[in-house]
């Protein structure tokens, strides 16, 4: 009963704001603030604020929340310590790797791939500024 009235009175209040939003001129305004200030009254009607209050203050759905929260700690626990131990549930232990292995390469690789990596070209001699200059030239620089 409580929490009808606050709501009724949250509404209440909301369209005073609105009606004085209104007053001045700011419909759009006023029509968003009527929007909102509709809200607590539907939430009274449909009974929704009193479930939310059937749950709020029923003791047995507050221990059901934590059990809830433990049975989410536990589960959350167990999977941390089971990613940071060396094997795992039952899991064998990964292996080092010293270097690439065969399988990383593409079936169809050419021999290349397989060795050393290319060497890059040679750069283009840095002399060569021609086009450059050609293009400064164009523009009377």
């Amino acid at each position: 009963m409580l929490a009808e009235t606050i709501c009724s009175a949250v509404s209440a209040a909301g369209l005073g704001i609105a009606a004085v939003t209104a007053y001045r001129r700011r419909f759009m305004a006023a029509a968003r603030i009527t929007a909102y200030a509709l809200v607590p009254v539907g939430l009274v009607m449909t009974g929704v604020v009193e479930w939310l209050t059937g749950i709020v203050f029923n003791p047995t759905v507050w221990i059901g929340f934590g059990l809830l929260g433990l049975a989410w700690l536990i589960l959350a626990t167990t999977r941390a310590v089971e990613r940071r131990g060396p094997g795992g549930a039952g899991r064998p232990a990964k292996k080092a790797k010293a270097g690439p292995s065969p399988e990383a390469v593409a079936p169809a690789a050419s021999k290349p791939s397989l060795g050393a990596p290319a060497p890059a070209p040679a750069p283009a001699p840095a002399d060569d500024f021609s086009d450059i200059e050609a293009i400064l030239k164009k523009h009377g620089i």
